[in-house]
């Protein structure tokens, strides 16, 4: 499992390139802190996630919906940056402060936020008043369910550390997807 998921950020690292697909000009650390949020989230890695199958489930990602090829570029980066909200808020709680170390979990809340930062300015570039409802329909609402749905879970896991490690894997997983928008 330790190599899937090696092979796995691999991969993540390599696609995660300067010329993403989304129009307005991201700067090069947005790329740099992507690539080093994927990497401190491999590292917060605690226990194995195979004493964690019991834990394991499908939350059902919406990859159609968020796949980049399929988005208007206005959806893109409204999907996008709820995937980064969402994902800090998550390690943003009291809950997660306690299953991790802090100094991981503070340079990954630094990371988000300096995406989520970058992805403002890039917001304002695209977006117009009439695209303020993206935020409330299709792609990005999807995110947001998917994302109640992970709290849902570690609500009923009793926030153990198997559902911290089966979400930060999750997490891994749904941002390295983010990387085709």
């Amino acid at each position: 499992m330790a190599f899937v998921l090696s092979l796995l950020m691999a991969l993540v690292l390599v696609s995660y390139g300067p010329g993403g697909s989304l129009g307005c000009d991201l700067s090069q650390n947005h790329v740099l802190f992507g690539k080093k949020n994927l990497r401190l989230l491999g590292q917060m890695r605690r226990i194995s996630p195979r004493f964690c199958l019991q834990d394991r489930k499908d939350f059902d990602f919406p990859q159609e919906m968020v796949e980049g090829g399929q988005l208007q570029e206005a959806q893109a980066i409204s999907v996008l940056h709820e995937m980064l909200q969402q994902s800090f808020n998550l390690f943003h709680t009291e809950r997660s402060s306690a299953a991790w170390d802090t100094t991981l979990l503070e340079q990954l809340r630094t990371g988000l936020h300096q995406q989520l930062d970058d992805l403002d300015a890039c917001l304002g570039q695209v977006m117009g008043e009439e695209d303020s409802a993206l935020g409330r329909t299709g792609p990005t609402l999807a995110v947001k369910r998917y994302f109640q749905g992970i709290h849902v879970y570690l609500q009923e896991k009793g926030y153990s550390d198997c559902a911290w490690e089966t979400i930060r894997v999750e997490i891994m997983r749904s941002l390295s997807s983010s990387t085709s928008l």
